[in-house]
């Protein structure tokens, strides 16, 4: 079961999406937010596996939220869940964070999805925004995010990889969860979450999002 923190200033829309959660399989809605200050209350008290956060909050944004909730607690999962699909926006979520990226125009399915996915640790990013993310890699703050090198590495990369760990990274860049990928390579789920750690970990990347990202990026994959 995945316990799902709802963190949503406008009443209508978070009555629709409480009604969603709580139909959903698999997902268990822990509670409510209506601002960010709130929200990052609850997301200390309760300790839930997701959280779905607005944008655009009272007192305290979803974005300044998210780094406050991650700086306590870095292993919970975070979506962002909002009408904005600026640049700025979607960069400094991902700077923040932010575990995946999805729009309100998103389905139920898709929805639902994106929650599953970021649980499972793997990154979400809405398809209505994926080209821009992946189009504008020279933007000042996805560097940031990236805190990547000017130079691309080869293979033989400077991060100290090793070639299991390419292996597991390229698939990861497929969108594979752990258990897949440790179908995909004969190994045992448990190294294949080692593998995954040990990557974020060499690459200084907070997310399998970043990650990915940092891989198509430097050429690793």
């Amino acid at each position: 079961m995945i316990n799902v923190l709802l963190v949503e200033d406008h009443v209508l829309t978070r009555m629709g999406l409480s009604m969603l959660l709580s139909k959903a399989d698999e997902i268990n809605l822990l509670s409510e937010a209506a601002d960010g200050i709130e929200g990052i209350k609850k997301a200390r008290e309760l300790s839930p596996d997701v959280i779905l956060m607005d944008i655009g909050l009272p007192n305290i944004d979803g974005i300044e939220a998210t780094q406050r909730i991650k700086d306590v607690n870095p292993d919970v999962k975070i979506l962002i869940f909002t009408s904005r699909d600026s640049e700025n926006d979607v960069f400094e979520s991902f700077k923040a964070g932010a575990d995946g990226y999805i729009m309100k125009g998103a389905t139920e399915e898709q929805t639902i999805s994106a929650i599953k996915s970021v649980y499972e640790g793997v990154g979400w990013i809405d398809p209505s925004i994926a080209k821009m993310v992946f189009s504008n890699l020279q933007h000042p703050s996805m560097q940031t995010i990236l805190k990547s090198e000017q130079v691309k590495s080869s293979r033989n990369n400077e991060y100290g990889l090793t070639d299991r760990e390419l292996d597991v990274l390229e698939l990861m860049v497929e969108g594979l969860t752990n258990p897949q990928i440790a179908d995909k390579l004969v190994i045992t789920r448990a190294t294949a979450k080692a593998h995954v750690h040990s990557i974020l970990q060499k690459l200084s990347a907070s997310s399998r999002t970043q990650a990915t990202v940092m891989a198509m990026k430097e050429g690793l994959v």
